[in-house]
């Protein structure tokens, strides 16, 4: 999409619209090329160079069952890594004691 940043306050109402009817022109030659490009595509279909409708797209629901599913997926996952983290490495096994503060106040 193309913007232009012109100032507001200078332009005329007959400037505005002769811009709306340029830019008009150019869309229909554009079409028009585009209308052309498609027929030499599908042959000698023209009725196909008009554009379809998209269609809408439906919006994916996840049943109970799917959900249920991935949940117990989840969180067999995750207790794999605390099984995993949870195994005591030699080195984090023995702390060093703790030094008792000697100043008595």
């Amino acid at each position: 999409m193309l913007v232009f940043h012109m100032p507001a306050q200078k332009l005329s109402p007959e400037i505005i619209q002769a811009a709306i009817e340029g830019f008009e022109a150019q869309k229909s030659r554009i079409d028009a090329q585009i209308a052309q490009l498609r027929q030499m595509l599908d042959g000698d279909r023209p009725e196909a160079a008009a554009p379809s409708p998209a269609p809408q797209k439906r919006k994916r629901r996840l049943s109970a069952a799917g959900r249920k599913a991935i949940a117990e997926a989840a969180r067999k996952r995750w207790a794999a890594i605390r099984a995993k983290n949870a195994e005591p490495s030699p080195a984090s096994s023995k702390k060093a004691p703790r030094k008792k503060s000697t100043a008595k106040g």
